[in-house]
């Protein structure tokens, strides 16, 4: 399975304001440079009063579809 590690920052009033939306994507640069585009609703599970906060690692298969997310 293939992985890519990110780190993220949202507030909690942002990602309700813009990433609650049905088919709503984040866009980011992980960390070994590539350009990363994921639905946000994979990040909901980590949402907190303060936000989205950390490094998360996206594992996804060899079509690039996504399988599991956790904090790295």
């Amino acid at each position: 399975m293939n992985k890519i590690v990110i780190d993220i920052r949202i507030s909690s009033d942002e990602y309700l304001k813009q990433y609650q939306q049905p088919n709503c994507m984040v866009s980011t640069v992980s960390r070994d440079g590539r350009s990363i585009q994921f639905p946000a609703n994979i990040l909901k599970p980590f949402l907190l009063h303060s936000g989205i906060n950390g490094s998360f690692c996206i594992f996804f298969d060899s079509k690039g579809k996504f399988q599991s997310v956790s904090r790295y």
